[in-house]
């Protein structure tokens, strides 16, 4: 069901339907010659929307068909990865029996080996079957619950999830313990890289693709110039706080200021620590990361969001992963960048 699908209203299930921030294309637009051909196109899709900006569109390819492929794509992506349609691959998957081996399709075993990745290099901070202590926090589709989870309550949900139960072996998914896969955390960069391959097999090589604040670009915007993103700062209204020119590659931001509630003076956000069971308390306010596919971005912006500043810039070195950081101080925010995301500063003169 388009509109509450892999995501929900809510910002989703998992610990990562994180609130994603709106990257803003800055001036599309601008400078463009009467020459170019722009399309833009939109549409409802996992719980969010879709927004397309296509350059200099070869000729032969069709509007309303081109879209309608997309939204066909898109449709597809929901039918192999969301919890809100029952009879998915996923919730086939997740109602088989344990040790019960699954045929899933390419994309599906894809994602899930994926996350497995992201999941063992990140030490179990990205863990896709994290969604019982999500739930239990009340950022999952139920309200926040009334009294705090205890500790007896978190450590028995600890024991029901873990990402070292999955087994994927070609195209045979399986489980060792009982746990339930959400893929909220990378179903929309996945969705995002489709829409971009299927766009180059159109022959369209200048796009922006975004899904939630998830995007992917490729050759040059309508100014024939590298495609200019802006990071939306942590803080009320969007306003950029540090704009990156960045083409033919997958960008996602990952951030806790936005979905959050308050107790007794104390503040619980959304981003649960899979580790602990226990909304994470950092000062790490976004993670915005560089990758060859939005997947892989959006994976990894939630993974290093729930690590901290520290050891998420760790992590980033060792991986060679472009990763900008905004971390809260008692005046603002402080900026830190990997050495990877160092270009991406210096191409706006810093």
């Amino acid at each position: 069901m388009i509109g509450r699908d892999i995501t929900s209203t809510k910002t989703g299930p998992l610990l990562s339907a994180l609130f994603l921030f709106v990257l803003v294309v800055l001036a599309v637009l601008a400078g463009c010659g009467q020459d170019k051909t722009v399309w833009k196109l939109t549409g409802p899709t996992m719980g969010t929307a879709y927004h397309i900006t296509l350059v200099d569109v070869p000729e032969g390819v069709e509007r309303a068909e081109l879209q309608t492929a997309i939204d066909a794509e898109l449709d597809a992506v929901n039918q192999e990865m969301s919890t809100y349609i029952p009879d998915s691959e996923l919730m086939r998957f997740n109602r088989a029996s344990v040790g019960e081996p699954v045929d899933v399709s390419a994309h599906l075993a894809e994602v899930i080996e994926r996350s497995l990745e992201i999941y063992r290099n990140s030490s179990g901070a990205f863990d896709v079957t994290v969604g019982p202590l999500v739930n239990l926090w009340g950022f999952g589709p139920d309200l926040e619950p009334e009294v705090i989870p205890d500790a007896a309550q978190i450590r028995a949900l600890r024991e029901q999830i873990g990402s070292d139960a999955l087994r994927i072996d070609g195209q045979q998914l399986s489980r060792s313990r009982p746990v339930e896969i959400d893929l909220s955390a990378i179903a929309k960069g996945h969705g995002v890289d489709r829409v971009a391959d299927l766009l180059v097999q159109r022959g369209i090589a200048n796009f922006l693709v975004e899904i939630g604040g998830e995007l992917r670009t490729g050759g040059v915007n309508p100014s024939g110039k590298t495609w200019r993103i802006g990071i939306e700062r942590p803080s009320a209204g969007q306003v950029v706080q540090q704009p990156i020119q960045v083409s033919d590659r997958g960008v996602a931001t990952s951030g806790d200021y936005r979905n959050y509630y308050e107790r007794d003076g104390k503040r619980y956000a959304h981003i649960i620590d899979p580790r602990t069971g226990a909304p994470v308390e950092h000062r790490l306010a976004s993670v915005t990361v560089i990758a060859g596919t939005c997947a892989e971005a959006d994976g990894y912006a939630t993974a290093l969001n729930v690590m901290g500043a520290e050891a998420a810039l760790q992590l980033a070195e060792e991986l060679q992963l472009a990763v900008f950081l905004l971390v809260k101080t008692d005046s603002g925010f402080e900026e830190r960048a990997s050495s990877a995301f160092q270009p991406y500063l210096e191409s706006q003169g810093r």
